[in-house]
């Protein structure tokens, strides 16, 4: 498959360019600055330092068989990394024509932000990242691509184990977790097999 991921230089972005490339796929990492990967063979480093500039990456996705967005920052206050980047995204894939969409959002977003304490301490903490992830889900539903957003709980560094769980409307507790790089692994796993599509994806260690 021919696969373009955005976000590429963060955590779960590098992960998911590496299942990806390990998988066999031509992989095109998109980044902010260049020699964030070595390139080469497979995989393609491309630096795109504003993905909001009109045009700028309908050659990105250009002939795409899926699109992994994996975008975030760690900037505090009220942020919009999210949904202007996936707002460029979805508007490239419409000029283009490319369809497969899987995007990261969190548990906590949209109709899981209710009572649970999960959801409570996360947005005591990342209200304004929380307010992004919703902005953005809500341009994704409102587009016509193939889309699956997926939702994990907290995220850390761990060795990946590929034992994961994943479902609907699977139980998130306070202390759920997934590490990174099984992340990467399920987003690569879902752009090969749709398991997902038009639905939301939790998924825990």
């Amino acid at each position: 498959m021919h696969i373009v991921v955005f976000g590429a230089s963060g955590g779960t972005g590098s992960h998911t360019v590496h299942h990806a490339a390990s998988a066999g796929h031509q992989v095109t990492a998109v980044t902010r600055s260049p020699h964030t990967f070595p390139g080469g063979g497979a995989l393609h480093n491309l630096v795109v330092p504003d993905l909001n500039v009109p045009g700028a990456i309908d050659h990105v996705v250009r002939d795409q068989d899926a699109v992994i967005s994996a975008l975030g920052t760690h900037a505090k206050g009220p942020v919009s990394v999210c949904t202007d980047g996936t707002r460029s995204i979805l508007t490239a894939m419409e000029r283009t024509g490319t369809r497969r969409l899987i995007a990261v959002s969190a548990h906590g977003a949209a109709e899981t932000h209710d009572r649970s304490l999960y959801s409570l301490a996360l947005w005591a903490t990342l209200a304004d990242k929380m307010r992004d992830k919703e902005a953005m889900e809500r341009l994704i539903q409102d587009s016509d691509v193939d889309w699956t957003i997926v939702r994990p709980p907290a995220l850390n560094d761990k060795p990946g184990q590929r034992r994961y769980r994943t479902g609907t409307d699977l139980k998130i507790r306070l202390t759920s977790a997934i590490s990174r790089t099984d992340l990467g692994d399920f987003l690569v796993r879902e752009a090969q097999s749709p398991a997902y599509l038009h639905r939301f994806a939790r998924i825990a260690a």
